[in-house]
């Protein structure tokens, strides 16, 4: 059986936790509904941060009890929401995620008070790109990396770790309702999606209140425990299951984001 104190314990040590059950393949298919309902009604959204403000279905993922229990165990009992994005690769896709480590660009304070996790809403196999992670590798802190945006490579700025293959990761793959949990050091990438079906997973960062970051201008919202530091503004939850009025303002911030990190 394992015990909270190895779980943590397998973190700190790997740099990252897969596969965690959180929902069964029912409820995971609910919140694949909700979002291609939303879609329906907004059309794509893969990579629009922050839609658990706008949607309820991410919110209540990323807010689940037991979600928060073990982010509670790796970053402590006060808990900030972060950002949330659905990640979809679509079926067929030759779109892939290079080798890179997420908190190149953040700018926070405490590399530790981070985690972020992945939430498979559709099956994620290695035949559909899943996360491959390499072990340890959040022992090194930053790793260098080229930009070369263009190629089909989703990150923003087209960054990645040059020199490494696929054999240096361990493949996460998920069913749906599965999650992993990284530590913002790990170096991961993801492949194509050669499958006949959608790999869908909501990717979601937590950090502990005391962790500010470098602009000094982000939002995020208290989800457990309390904000002693203020280091964020609060920022407002879904008032309906999709909110179309809000949605407008958070693709126009979600825009300007982008170009900023383009500009820089």
């Amino acid at each position: 059986m394992t015990t909270r104190t190895s779980r943590r314990d397998e973190y700190f040590r790997d740099g990252f936790l897969s596969p965690v059950a959180l929902l069964s393949r029912d409820e995971a298919n609910h919140h694949r509904e909700e979002l291609e309902r939303a879609e329906g009604a907004l059309g794509n959204l893969h990579y629009v941060n922050k839609i658990h403000t706008v949607m309820q279905s991410p919110y209540d993922l990323a807010t689940l009890p037991a979600v928060l229990d073990l982010v509670e165990e790796l970053i402590g009992p006060d808990i900030l929401l972060y950002s949330s994005t659905y990640i979809i690769k679509e079926s067929g896709s030759e779109a892939y995620v290079a080798w890179h480590q997420d908190l190149t660009y953040w700018g926070l304070a405490d590399d530790d008070a981070q985690v972020s996790m992945w939430l498979a809403l559709a099956p994620a196999t290695v035949e559909a790109g899943c996360m491959t992670m390499v072990q340890g590798s959040h022992l090194d802190g930053l790793v260098e990396h080229a930009e070369a945006p263009g190629d089909g490579n989703v990150l923003l700025l087209g960054q990645q770790i040059e020199g490494l293959d696929a054999s240096a990761g361990t493949p996460c793959p998920l069913a749906p309702g599965e999650a992993s949990f990284h530590h913002g050091w790990t170096v991961h990438q993801s492949g194509p999606n050669t499958t006949s079906d959608r790999r869908i997973g909501l990717n979601v960062q937590y950090v502990a209140p005391h962790n500010d970051q470098a602009s000094g201008d982000m939002t995020a919202t208290l989800v457990r425990g309390e904000d002693r530091f203020g280091f964020y503004r609060p920022e407002a939850s879904p008032a309906s299951s999709l909110d179309l009025d809000r949605a407008n303002e958070l693709f126009a911030a979600d825009a300007a984001m982008k170009a900023r990190y383009k500009t820089k």
